[in-house]
């Protein structure tokens, strides 16, 4: 049998690669629209599962992270709008809108203690004062807290976490750009609450140059007390890692 050749060969060798070419987007559709379907349908019981369980969701915070992670996983976000299904079901849109101000008055309130530095425990400790006891505040916890801080973000670097060796987080509500540096330091001072410039170069290998100009940019923003007297010499004191007193 003979081999096709030429034009009829090139011919025939294309409309081989255009029909492979359309089945393919032919299948491909197919599996967009079966996945479009599942989404749909996942959504449904999602609204449904919301609207079964509203009550656990508003006030149990360990019910309502889990519901988060749930929503995360189809790529809904009930806190994205103030308007629609979840905010008119659940309030969930208010209620972070609502325990984002209260950061903001908190943070704005202890900043000329703490520099704008304080640590998520306290933060939320202060929240949930702020909020009072009475039967109608839904309980707020740290996963609550975080997700207003996030949402915050749209106000620029003001308000960032910063997580720690230790694994506790501090929240930032300067908009000062703290480097990696800045964070070394921190983490050097998370058990005592202070540093030295001596200790900065024990413990992390610095020399005093670099110490000395990580420390005056920290003091310059405001995010550190200094100490003068110590015996040992200077101390760097950062309020936001002591208890409030």
């Amino acid at each position: 049998m003979r081999r096709a050749v030429g034009l009829g060969a090139i011919n025939k060798k294309k409309l081989a690669e255009a029909k492979y070419k359309d089945k393919g987007s032919e299948l491909a559709e197919e599996q967009l629209n079966q996945m479009s379907k599942q989404l749909d349908a996942f959504r449904a019981n999602l609204e449904e599962f919301a609207a079964n369980h509203r009550n656990d969701i508003k006030k149990n915070p360990e019910f309502r992270r889990h519901f988060q992670e749930m929503c995360a996983t189809i790529g809904v976000d009930p806190l994205a709008s103030g308007k629609g299904f979840w905010s008119e079901m659940l309030g969930v849109g208010d209620f972070y809108y609502e325990i984002g101000v209260q950061i903001i008055e908190v943070c704005l309130a202890t900043q000329h203690r703490n520099g704008g530095l304080m640590s998520l425990e306290e933060l939320l400790q202060k929240v949930r004062t702020t909020r009072g006891r009475s039967r109608q505040a839904q309980d707020v916890s740290l996963d609550d807290v975080m997700r207003a801080i996030k949402k915050l973000k749209c106000l620029g670097n003001g308000f960032v976490l910063h997580r720690l060796n230790d694994g506790r987080f501090m929240v930032q509500s300067v908009p000062a750009e703290l480097n990696m540096d800045h964070t070394s330091v921190l983490n050097t001072a998370q058990g005592t609450g202070h540093v030295s410039i001596k200790a900065l170069q024990d413990k992390l290998g610095w020399q005093k140059e670099r110490s000395m100009l990580v420390m005056d940019r920290l003091v310059q923003e405001g995010l550190v007390w200094v100490d003068d007297q110590d015996r040992e010499g200077r101390l760097y004191w950062f309020p936001g890692l002591f208890p409030d007193t």
